[in-house]
């Protein structure tokens, strides 16, 4: 592949696509070959995205094996589940030798148990194979779960000269050298140390004189999300391994990173919009249903909650029929306002930049919140007035309702989402339906109790 060409700005056209089917089609292996080389591997992968399953698998089958197993970690997950079912384990284990430590673990966890096994025995190099099988015994969603094995290490008592020998050959395995990590004798991670240091200190020193003891680590057991949080704090590339003993295992770049980052807020996007698990848009019916059923089941109770209550207040209706039109307005007021607020403290437990005590937190949001129901009351009042023609005290009953009802969603909105997160659920999770729920049936609630202390029926 052709190294000028790998960030040149990529589009994925119509022509291109097409020019690809035809290679494929006359079996054109040599053009189709000269091709693809002027793409990024993962521009390659966007192509195949595109391709049915088996114009796929004979770019994948054409391909050398290096170039392959990039584009293998690029493609869509859906697409590369497809793929690899239809490569045989020899070949899928001829893939994974390419790949990065944690890259091939991941490849392998995706496969069936007779499967994986299988692909595993096929892999010649030894020590490769020792190593995913150890990744393979970590929870994907821990520090364990995330490392690669390949890194550049060095031993304290190492001279400069003897170190800049011996580390040439470590990193021949390693895609990016980020940092040097500096071990004692046991093995434990004792330091770091920048190729800067290395290359200007003098060949006789130590490498104990010039490496820097203050070296961010995590844990092997520590959860995927709070080695995100370290990265970003820090604004890390990549961060050792350890284990309990302070071990170094491996290490952990930025790109595992994202993945997370990206997972993440795909779940927190599918929970925000009440879709239970992970789930894709061509998944079956069942698995779809399963996902949305339950958070609509609570929609529904929470209308029959809202239609009860208002079947309570029915009487009002024929004294007072102009409280019947502005039932949508507090509804939606009240529901996007929650959300709003669930929104914000939701990215802020994400990012870990919630502090502070819980009720000064919701005293700055009730401020908000009344700030922002006076505004739009004073606009809601004037309409109801001049436009419905309301009298004066329908008119504050939908006033006092709604800078009530807003000051009311905020709080749930704020509260809800600090509370599930200290129960340890992700709070995502109030961001949906759950909050506009909630708000709508107590919106509701509020807005009939406070037009029949105002209006008297």
């Amino acid at each position: 592949m052709s190294e000028e060409n790998e960030n040149i700005g990529f589009e994925l056209t119509d022509e291109l696509l097409e020019q690809v089917r035809q290679l494929v089609e006359e079996q054109n292996d040599k053009e189709l070959q000269k091709f693809l080389e002027e793409f990024h591997y993962a521009d390659i992968a966007e192509i195949l995205d595109d391709l049915n399953l088996e114009e796929a698998i004979y770019v994948i089958k054409l391909l050398d094996s290096e170039t392959t197993a990039d584009i293998l970690m690029e493609l869509d997950e859906d697409n590369r589940e497809k793929v690899l079912r239809n490569l045989s384990a020899k070949e899928i284990a001829e893939e994974v030798e390419e790949l990065d430590t944690d890259d091939a673990a991941d490849i392998i966890a995706e496969l069936p148990e007779e499967r994986r096994h299988e692909v595993i025995s096929n892999i010649i190099d030894e020590e490769h194979k020792a190593i995913i099988k150890e990744l393979l015994l970590y929870d994907e969603d821990t520090a364990g779960g995330l490392m690669a094995k390949e890194l550049v290490k060095v031993y304290e008592t190492w001279t400069v000269a003897g170190c800049m020998r011996r580390i040439r050959g470590q990193a021949k395995d390693v895609t990016r050298v980020h940092s040097i990590y500096v071990v004692d004798k046991n093995e434990r991670l004792i330091g770091r140390l920048s190729l800067k240091d290395l290359i200007t200190a003098k060949s006789e020193q130590k490498i104990a004189e010039i490496s820097n003891s203050n070296v961010d680590s995590v844990n092997v057991h520590d959860e995927a999300e709070d080695v995100v949080r370290i990265m970003q704090k820090y604004d890390l590339e990549a961060i050792p391994v350890v284990d309990d003993d302070q071990v170094l295992l491996g290490r952990i770049t930025i790109d595992d990173i994202v993945d997370v980052m990206k997972e993440e807020a795909e779940k927190d996007y599918q929970l925000a919009a009440g879709i239970t698990g992970d789930v894709e848009a061509d998944d079956t019916i069942w698995r779809l249903t399963k996902a949305r059923l339950p958070w609509l089941l609570i929609g529904m109770f929470g209308g029959i909650g809202a239609a009860s209550i208002i079947n309570g207040f029915s009487g009002a209706f024929q004294k007072f029929p102009i409280l019947l039109i502005f039932i949508p307005l507090i509804q939606a007021t009240a529901g996007n306002v929650g959300v709003q607020s669930s929104a914000i403290v939701v990215q802020g437990l994400a990012n870990d930049t919630i502090d502070g005590k819980i009720f000064s937190r919701l005293f700055k949001e009730f401020i908000l919140a009344l700030v922002n129901g006076l505004a739009i009351s004073i606009i809601v009042l004037g309409i109801s007035h001049f436009i419905f023609h309301t009298s004066y005290f329908e008119s504050l009953t939908i006033c006092v309702a709604l800078v009530t009802v807003i000051i009311m969603a905020a709080i749930i909105g704020t509260f809800i989402p600090i509370f599930l997160d200290k129960r340890g659920v992700d709070a995502a999770v109030a961001t949906g339906p759950f909050i506009t729920t909630s708000n709508d049936v107590f919106g509701i609630f509020i807005y009939f109790l406070i037009a029949k202390m105002i209006l008297g029926f």
